[in-house]
């Protein structure tokens, strides 16, 4: 318990002196790149509270929900048909190693020809990058599943579709957490990465506008935004985990 209060505190009070030492450390900044983050809170302030919410914020927090889902449904579907196929593994192992070394971003200029700049492309982009931790997560956690599982089943002749989700993907959900939670952070990445590139609304888009037009208080104030969007959708996500595998930590007690 005195350990778990410990690490509360250090979350809490790490991030909270980190932000004291900028503000005061910036205070008297003259610099044309680095402006005091008192600067920077007042832009924030008046741009995201809660101006351009709509325009750019729900775009992107849009395209992030959706790829995610997309790559959630993929990655499990597909991971969970390779991880009880053995052959099915092999045969198409080769083609997944390709495509799994071949970065999301190298595709932008090809997603962008074929479907043009808006939420599809970058719901697109996003996909081919979030998937694999996911995928392979899953893959790992089917396989680790406990032979002694597939002998009840078979003793039982239980169902296949009650086979996989009332064994199969129960048992191998704390890896599917572990690769979501990989493939949030990736899918976030992704988000900015096509907005840079490839939008007319968004964060990215924001912050690289801002850029352009060498408004830099604006600009950070873009990226303290994606900074706070990233930290708390891993709280939310965090809680959800607690709450979905709350049997997991039980059985290990």
């Amino acid at each position: 318990m005195k350990r778990v209060a410990a690490h509360t505190g250090l979350a809490i009070v790490v991030p909270v002196l980190l932000i004291v030492l900028w503000w005061f450390g910036s205070a008297g900044s003259t610099s044309f790149y680095f402006p005091p983050l008192q600067k920077i809170m007042q832009v924030f302030t008046k741009l995201w509270v809660f101006d351009l919410i709509p325009v750019h914020v729900v775009p992107s927090l849009e395209a992030i929900g959706i790829g995610l889902g997309v790559s959630i449904v993929l990655g499990i579907g597909i991971g969970v048909a390779l991880g009880l196929s053995p052959f099915l593994s092999s045969m198409t192992s080769p083609v997944l190693q390709f495509l799994r070394y071949l970065p999301a971003v190298a595709l932008l200029p090809l997603a962008i020809q074929l479907i043009g700049i808006g939420i599809w492309m970058r719901v697109t982009i996003i996909v081919l990058g979030a998937i694999w931790p996911i995928l392979l997560n899953t893959m790992d956690g089917v396989r680790a599943l406990n032979p002694s599982y597939r002998d009840v089943a078979k003793s039982t002749r239980i169902r296949r579709r009650d086979w996989i989700f009332r064994i199969v993907l129960p048992a191998a959900s704390p890896q599917i957490f572990s690769g979501i939670r990989a493939s949030l952070a990736v899918s976030v990445v992704l988000m900015v990465a096509s907005e840079l590139l490839g939008s007319s609304a968004g964060i990215g888009y924001f912050i690289l506008e801002s850029q352009r037009q060498f408004s830099i208080p604006e600009m950070w104030s873009g990226m303290v935004l994606l900074g706070i969007i990233g930290y708390l959708l891993n709280v939310i996500f965090a809680i959800i985990e607690h709450g979905v595998l709350a049997w997991h930590r039980k059985s290990r007690a």
